[in-house]
């Protein structure tokens, strides 16, 4: 990886999935780790999904990579 790039990976969206941001530019609604790591792959940003967690590249917000679904109200 070249640089540092800013990614950001948005709350869970009411629909589930996360958006996910590098340098500003909506790549894409996540809904897991496999789908976060093809955008970054698309941007040409190489993260193994076992380091998606601990990188610090990545903006979690809110909630960590261990959640991609809307939160149910009851």
């Amino acid at each position: 990886m070249a640089g540092k790039r800013p990614i950001v990976v948005h709350l869970p969206s009411p629909t589930g999935g996360r958006r996910v941001r590098v340098d500003g530019e909506i790549l894409g609604l996540a809904h897991n780790v496999r789908d976060l790591v093809e955008f970054l792959r698309r941007a040409g940003l190489e993260i193994e999904p076992e380091d998606v967690a601990d990188s610090p590249l990545i903006d979690w917000r809110g909630v960590g990579p261990d959640r991609w679904e809307a939160e149910t109200r009851t």
